[in-house]
């Protein structure tokens, strides 16, 4: 992509509406606008990082063994009235009323739609264990909304669902997506922290919250260093094998982890002084298993294997897609701007034409960005060159090729890594062959 013909509308001044690190890049690099309280437009660069972190999700999601749906996002009320959220759900709920004056809504979750689903096609035990997972827009009508996509109204989640016939199948599912979503986090970049999180009047120890470390996030946490020394990939853990995924909860529920809410300085203790981590951390995704909550107050049963009906053990596994972008920011960035993972950046090479209209200069820089049309930002404008390097630090690309007439003049190229600020000078060739890029 030519920068010069990009919506990106990168800004020097900081937003005074924007009162964390996030919010301010988000609208300084032209990820975002807003258009309502809490509703922001996702511009060109802001949706690629969207669709990518999309991307892993569903990749871990399919892995884990769910299916992909896409459910509506307008609900008829009816189905929140069987469940008897409808009313008790409170005003973070948009309700609405089409023509014919029946009572629909803007989901803020789909347990009620799922469940239904699930009820007009599987009527056999031989059917199940099933998941199902979809990433689509949400809304929850925020009192204050704030801090850009970290707590807005609308937002993109991949929320999932699964039906078991018993608490041991629930629980191998569950143990099958919490292991998906420690390896979502690991390839996008980000240390997670699974911590047991409330379950409320259904009661249990099945619900876990997924916190990325982050200088800036809300909540304080504690956590035993364990976390940090666990490979999350294939060759380390089978999510198809239970003795795997056992083995794998072991460690995830053995280990210390509590935000400052459930902070129990007495089992903080009992941690060896030398494994104890302290941190900031900000709330990704969280997991929750209900047992039979939906099923049994929507009647959805099975025929089980002795002809009697039973109510499927359900659970819920959310991560926040758009929250993900701002905590990703939180997590990496310095003053400059942002520090993209390589996995999630818009552009992989911000490439930097120093000398708009020389021709040597010209001509190198076309043929380097021919090379990495799909993956780079081109920086074609007539602007100095320190505007240049300011909007490339801004906008995060892990990688830039900074092409000038002297280095053009030798057919060399400057090769700057965004992350540790390291420049060196290299031939084109060895500058793609050390970013690991080839020609399309």
């Amino acid at each position: 992509m030519r920068l010069s013909q990009s919506l990106i509308p990168t800004i020097k001044e900081v937003p005074s509406e924007a009162q964390i690190a996030s919010h301010r890049l988000m609208l300084r690099a032209g990820l975002v606008r807003q258009t309502a309280a809490g509703i922001y437009a996702w511009l060109p660069a802001g949706l690629r990082v969207l669709n990518n972190i999309a991307d892993i999700v569903r990749e871990e999601q399919d892995a884990a063994g769910a299916q992909e749906v896409l459910m509506p996002t307008i609900q008829p009320a009816t189905l929140w009235q069987e469940s008897g959220r409808y009313e008790d759900y409170g005003k973070e709920m948009l309700r609405i009323k089409d023509r014919h004056e029946r009572d629909l809504l803007f989901g803020p979750t789909n347990e009620e739609m799922i469940t239904d689903l699930y009820r007009q096609s599987v009527k056999s035990y031989k059917e199940l264990p099933q998941a199902a997972y979809q990433i689509q827009w949400k809304f929850r009508d925020e009192v204050r909304p704030r801090f850009g996509v970290m707590r807005g109204r609308e937002f993109l989640m991949k929320d999932a669902y699964s039906f078991a016939l018993d608490y041991a199948g629930a629980v191998i599912i569950y143990r099958r997506m919490m292991l998906a979503y420690m390896r979502t986090f690991q390839r996008l970049g980000v240390k997670a922290i699974p911590m047991v999180a409330d379950t409320g009047p259904i009661g249990g120890d099945l619900s876990h919250e997924f916190i990325i470390l982050a200088p800036t996030g809300e909540s304080q946490v504690f956590y035993d260093a364990a976390f940090e020394d666990v490979d999350y990939g294939a060759g380390n853990f089978d999510i198809d094998k239970s003795e795997d995924l056992e083995r794998f909860f072991g460690i995830m529920t053995g280990n210390y982890a509590a935000t400052d809410e459930k902070h129990d300085l007495d089992a903080w203790g009992k941690v060896a002084e030398d494994r104890r981590r302290e941190g900031r951390g900000i709330e990704v995704g969280h997991i929750f298993y209900f047992g039979t909550k939906y099923s049994a107050a929507m009647n959805f049963s099975v025929t089980g294997p002795d002809g009697q009906k039973l109510f499927p053990e359900m659970g819920s596994y959310g991560i926040g897609v758009s929250r993900m972008v701002g905590a990703l920011i939180e997590a990496s960035h310095d003053e400059a701007g942002i520090i993209w993972p390589d996995s999630v950046a818009p552009f992989k090479v911000g490439i930097l034409n120093l000398k708009q209209g020389d021709a040597v200069t010209d001509a190198m820089a076309e043929d380097v960005y021919g090379k990495l049309r799909k993956v780079a930002l081109y920086d074609d404008r007539s602007e100095r060159a320190g505007v240049k390097f300011a909007d490339a630090d801004l906008m995060g690309h892990p990688w830039q090729i900074i092409i000038g007439p002297r280095g053009a003049a030798n057919g060399m190229v400057e090769l700057k890594r965004r992350a540790t600020g390291e420049r060196e000078e290299l031939t084109v060739e060895a500058a793609l062959a050390k970013i690991g890029l080839i020609a399309n």
